[in-house]
């Protein structure tokens, strides 16, 4: 019991915390630049640097986004207040038995075989400077090749855990397929002139297959009541889960894995892999789950929208109510 309510309150300090928008969370300490100026500024710096690498642009970005959603949901790794997120301890930049931890010489860091580079043309390597990290990381990229064969052996080098390595090409792929940084946008899962309700459900007791807690929203609608992305995404899985029924797995850019589960059907135009925009139809309302393929009408129709954060070392579910409830409200004020 103790526990779960750890897990409830927890959750919920992360909910208020985590949606945050990136743009917002890199505004506070670049106050004068809007959102837009400031994703102009980080695009120009991945493009300058995929131009002197030949690293593709959106691996850049993709491995810098990554890193700027750990660094927020992480204690232990500092928050840059700059354009670029990207992480490197001080012992690897500077070498790890180099006695100034704050060196930025070129030649003293090249001795004690650390990794930091000059990527501003200052002939210094300076850990703080966003175009000598960024240009560390491209150079670092470069020396596996450019396919996506070698981009994932270089991220396995540097993660060395395959969750990572994954989210960071979904990432890429994003990047890459709507050649953009600008994915923020967001639409509530359930067309808003359909009858729904829905209420904070994050934490409740379920038994089905074992004490548990509740680990999303439940959304109620009418059978096949269209469901959709809330999200820009990459579906990266579909189909039959014992618990959640027929149910679509969607992966954003902020490290978020986002569950639709209980549906009565898919958008038979999506699969697996494809990519998705907030709006996007990608299944159908219903009552699915808690069986084998096919169990439906154990509970009334709804869907079961989860969220799970990755932070680099694990994945967890926080409650998404607080979300949801701001795009509905988004949604509605735009519409007027």
């Amino acid at each position: 019991m103790k526990r779960i309510i750890l897990l409830i309150a927890l959750g919920t300090v992360l909910a208020s915390s985590i949606l945050l928008t990136d743009a917002y969370a890199q505004a506070q300490g670049q106050a004068a630049l809007t959102d837009e100026e400031i994703l102009t500024e980080r695009m120009a710096l991945y493009l300058k640097y995929e131009a002197l690498t030949q690293v593709p642009w959106y691996y850049l970005a993709a491995v810098d986004q990554f890193e700027r959603n750990v660094a927020r949901v992480r204690q232990d790794i500092p928050k840059r207040d700059s354009f670029i997120s990207l992480y490197y301890p001080k012992e690897e930049w500077v070498g790890l038995f180099n006695p100034d931890q704050d060196d930025t010489d070129l030649e003293t860091i090249r001795f004690f075989n650390g990794l930091g580079l000059d990527g501003n043309g200052d002939q210094r390597a300076n850990l703080s400077d966003d175009e000598d990290i960024l240009y560390t990381l491209a150079h670092d990229l470069a020396r596996y090749g450019s396919h996506k064969a070698d981009f994932r052996i270089a991220l396995w080098e540097r993660y060395k855990r395959e969750a990572s390595v994954h989210i960071v090409e979904t990432i890429a792929d994003l990047f890459r397929h709507f050649n953009t940084l600008d994915l923020e946008e967001k639409r509530f899962p359930i067309p808003l002139h359909y009858n729904y309700s829905y209420r904070s459900t994050w934490g409740d007791r379920r038994g089905w297959g074992g004490r548990r807690i509740h680990e999303g929203t439940d959304i109620f609608a009418g059978y096949g009541t269209p469901v959709r992305s809330v999200t820009y995404g990459k579906i990266v899985i579909m189909g039959w889960n014992d618990y959640g029924g027929w149910r679509v797995g969607i992966r954003d850019i902020y490290n978020n894995y986002h569950y639709y589960a209980h549906l009565a059907g898919f958008n038979k135009e999506l699969k697996e892999g494809d990519f998705v925009e907030p709006g996007t139809v990608i299944g159908y309302v219903g009552s699915s789950g808690y069986g084998k393929p096919g169990t439906s009408g154990k509970f009334p129709p709804h869907l079961h929208y989860g969220i799970y954060k990755d932070n680099g070392r694990t994945e967890w579910s926080f409650d998404p109510y607080p979300l949801l409830r701001r795009v509905e409200w988004e949604e509605r004020r735009n519409k007027k």
